[in-house]
């Protein structure tokens, strides 16, 4: 509790209450070298609704595996996919206590459906696999999700591997899908950005929209691609730019 954790800064820039002087210290710090750093967290939230929804709704997807989920933010996975189906099945993975301690808030799931926690690191796959196979049917299609979370994975801890371990755990038309802080438009900005959260003690590497789309490799992705996160079908207009948000996402099926 003494270290910034990327789940508390999170929350912090969310308007959250769950974080820590040092959490809120490193996103202060992390605000002043690029202000969009506040946009980001918001328009991920809104990605991650669009995202559940459609693959539940058009996808038919009855189960999730969310890693690096965070600390809990209404409407969180199991409530927008059972709205979409009240039986729908949802396993959350961190690696934060205090994700761990408010856990019961995640758990409250539809009577016919469940929600499970499993406390781990997303690069321990064993681990998280173990937890999902105890709650989840791994013979029917899962919607694994990765929503800001791969940024935090350096490439000496090959986090393409790491993706490519979970799918392969998964069976065919499952799905992917993922954001990711890019410094495309705004290198220096988001250069002193990472700087900062390095210092902090979270490890962070940006990546290119080309770079991003590596993690689909083998995948059939979901049109439009992976785009700007603002772009992947919008319900709403909103007022910002993909400068101001910085996020790329995707949506793929394994086939």
């Amino acid at each position: 509790m003494d270290r910034a954790h990327p789940a508390r800064v999170y929350d912090y820039l969310l308007g959250g209450k769950d974080n820590f002087a040092v959490d809120r210290a490193a996103a202060e710090e992390g605000l002043k070298a690029n202000p969009n750093a506040a946009t980001a967290p918001l328009q991920n939230r809104a990605f991650m609704r669009r995202t559940v929804r459609w693959l539940a709704e058009e996808a038919g997807i009855r189960q999730f595996l969310d890693i690096g989920t965070g600390l809990p933010t209404s409407p969180n996975v199991h409530e927008v996919a059972q709205s979409v189906d009240p039986s729908a099945r949802i396993v959350y993975v961190d690696n934060d206590p205090i994700v761990l301690t408010h856990a019961r808030a995640l758990l409250t799931s539809a009577p016919e459906g469940q929600t499970a926690y499993i406390d781990s690191s997303l690069s321990d796959v064993d681990r998280v696999l173990a937890g999902a196979k105890e709650n989840l049917d791994l013979s029917r299609p899962v919607g694994l999700l990765l929503f800001a979370i791969l940024h935090f994975f350096e490439d000496q801890a090959d986090p393409y591997g790491i993706v490519r371990q979970l799918l392969a755990a998964l069976p065919s038309g499952s799905y992917l899908v993922l954001s990711h802080i890019t410094a495309d438009y705004e290198p220096e900005r988001w250069a002193g950005f990472t700087a900062v959260m390095r210092k902090q003690g979270i490890p962070t590497q940006l990546r290119s929209q080309a770079e991003v789309a590596r993690f689909f490799d083998g995948l059939e992705l979901v049109e439009p691609g992976v785009v700007p996160i603002l772009r992947w079908r919008p319900t709403e207009a909103v007022d910002l730019t993909d400068a101001q948000v910085a996020l790329y996402g995707g949506v793929a099926r394994k086939p």
